[in-house]
């Protein structure tokens, strides 16, 4: 699972950063998705961070497989 923050709809509450601080930061107002850290939607606390979000900012899509990976 992916998760990203659409900066276009986020107004900066900083849930997702009081939620799930490994995951996100908040910067210039902003929530943003830590570098590296995209790959961590499935975990409880990210999918509880975009269920808050106030803007429904916060989007997690499925990734495709990887040659290799199931």
């Amino acid at each position: 699972m992916r998760v990203s923050v659409d900066r276009e709809l986020c107004y900066g509450s900083a849930e997702c950063a009081h939620r799930a601080p490994a995951v996100f930061e908040f910067v210039d107002g902003y929530g943003f998705v830590r570098p590296g850290r995209s790959s961590a939607g499935d975990a409880p606390e990210i999918l509880e961070a975009a269920e808050k979000c106030p803007s429904q900012a916060i989007t997690i899509t499925d990734t495709p497989s990887q040659p290799g990976r199931p």
